[in-house]
């Protein structure tokens, strides 16, 4: 099992005000940069640390700094541009790819739109994020494609997720790491998550 969840009083306190219907576009948004802040805390928790000579005010002193051109993030669009602010305030030099899909609404299968990724994405480790993983399609289909430009170390970061999209990812990429904020209950027959907190991406952006 590659999943890591968030067992946190505050999380579930901030995953509470960011479900329910009355929070607001800025404050929804808000919260999803704080929880995705966190969530790349615990990313980053295996982070290769390189030896550094640094000097405090009081002397020269030797430690430990993360090479952050080793790593990516690829937010899944449109809903996964919501959390780069959350992981830029942990990682601000990260190199950012897009990728863009959209779920066939009969089939629920990802068609992808858009693919634009950072130079040498072959040689760097990759966060994807996304905050909603329902059936695990898009975010599945990502990882297949950055492994077709060679990727070989991706992680999965989310808010929410699905039993069923764990699965998906288990099976289809079970060298994936998932860290998400929470696992919810089901999907339900649109393949949204039960309980869930709507559509993130009209949330994040206020279309609905």
């Amino acid at each position: 099992m590659n999943e890591f969840v968030l067992n946190h009083p505050l999380i579930t306190h901030k995953l509470a005000i960011l479900r329910d219907i009355n929070t607001g576009t800025k404050e929804f948004r808000e919260l999803v940069t704080e929880i995705s802040t966190i969530l790349m805390y615990e990313a980053m928790r295996d982070a290769k640390l390189e030896k550094t000579t640094i000097e405090t005010p009081l002397e020269k002193m030797e430690t430990g700094m993360i090479d952050e051109d080793n790593y990516a993030i690829v937010p899944i669009l449109r809903a996964g541009m919501g959390m780069v602010d959350g992981v830029l305030n942990v990682f601000p030099n990260a190199k950012i790819g897009h990728i863009g899909l959209y779920r066939n609404e009969e089939t629920f299968q990802p068609v992808e739109y858009y693919y634009k990724m950072p130079e040498g994405i072959n040689k760097r480790e990759v966060l994807v994020i996304d905050p909603m993983l329902a059936t695990g399609g898009s975010a599945s289909a990502t990882i297949s494609r950055l492994k077709q430009d060679g990727v070989t170390k991706i992680k999965l970061l989310c808010i929410v997720a699905a039993p069923q999209g764990i699965k998906c990812i288990e099976d289809d990429h079970p060298d994936v790491e998932i860290f998400c904020a929470t696992v919810d209950r089901e999907l339900n027959e649109n393949a949204y998550i039960l309980p869930g907190l709507g559509d993130a991406g009209d949330r994040v952006y206020g279309t609905k």
